[in-house]
């Protein structure tokens, strides 16, 4: 058991699409920012592979989300998604003004899918992965990532594991709100590149919400979260692990190759985790440290 049973959700920022919602994409580069997983398989950036032409001519239809509840959230990966929502919400309200001196924002929306969905980015596939459009900002989950993650990938789940990935996609909201995608290159890659850096301080952010996240509240002011135990920390330590640029290089062909890695080491990505769950957001300036501190 995760969330409070009796804590009340909002699901307001949180919309689910019908299936076969795929439609055509507008012109111009797609720029999506998360688990980009054929990418990270394949060794090359495919983003730009995502937008342009479209596959459809479908529409998209909202399907209403019945979680009430925390003890929905124990139940149901859908509810579960709208209670971190929540919870990130309400912890970076907070952290966001005083730690990082940026205003705070909301995502316009967290969007569940599946199959396609367009986007302020382009186009965007389950393939693609969960992710961040800066141009909408707004976070795009297909839930059936989860089980790929747990079968694919080889994380051991758990309820802390999937909210970690949602976090993650958060901190790059956040980075959004301080300035951070406007002043870096993220466009490159290697061990070192601002690509990588940006997804550790994102990685570094899940922890920092991870470390305050049972203090956050519905709006009544009861508790969303029970703190987090010492195997769920375990488990999104090890979400964190596989999806490392070189444990999935590895998996997918055997040989590594740094210098096409854009989210980081399997290593790193727990280290920033880890830094962030330690000492809070202001403790995750990764561009602010050397290669090897990396």
């Amino acid at each position: 058991m995760t969330f409070n049973d009796n804590a009340r959700l909002d699901t307001s920022k949180v919309s689910k699409r019908g299936r076969n919602t795929a439609i055509a994409g507008g012109g111009g580069a797609v720029v999506v920012v998360g688990l980009f997983i054929l990418s990270q398989l394949l060794g090359v950036d495919l983003t730009g592979l995502v937008g342009g032409g479209g596959v459809g001519g479908g529409s998209s239809s909202q399907v209403a989300l019945d979680c009430e509840t925390g003890a929905d959230a124990n139940e149901r990966t859908d509810c579960l998604v709208v209670g971190a929502s929540n919870s990130l919400d309400d912890y970076w309200a907070e952290a966001s003004p005083a730690v990082l001196g940026a205003a705070y924002r909301s995502p316009a929306d967290v969007n569940l899918f599946s199959q396609g969905i367009s986007t302020g980015c382009g186009q965007a596939s389950s393939a693609t992965g969960p992710f961040y459009c800066p141009a909408d900002e707004q976070i795009y989950v297909d839930p059936s990532f989860f089980e790929q993650l747990r079968t694919q990938f080889g994380a051991s789940g758990g309820s802390l594991a999937q909210m970690y990935v949602i976090a993650h996609e958060w901190g790059h909201h956040i980075q959004k709100v301080t300035g951070v995608f406007d002043r870096t290159d993220r466009g490159g890659s290697g061990p070192a590149s601002d690509s990588v850096r940006t997804e550790l301080q994102a990685d570094c952010y899940a922890g920092a919400w991870a470390k305050f996240a049972s203090t956050t509240e519905d709006a009544s002011g009861q508790a969303l979260l029970k703190p987090f135990t010492d195997e769920q920390i375990a488990d999104a330590l090890n979400a964190a692990s596989v999806i490392g640029d070189d444990r999935i290089q590895e998996q997918s062909s055997g040989q590594v190759d740094p210098d096409t890695w854009t989210h980081g080491s399997s290593a790193s990505r727990q280290k920033w985790f880890t830094a962030g769950l330690d000492g809070g957001p202001q403790a995750c300036d990764t561009f602010a440290v050397s290669a090897s501190e990396l």
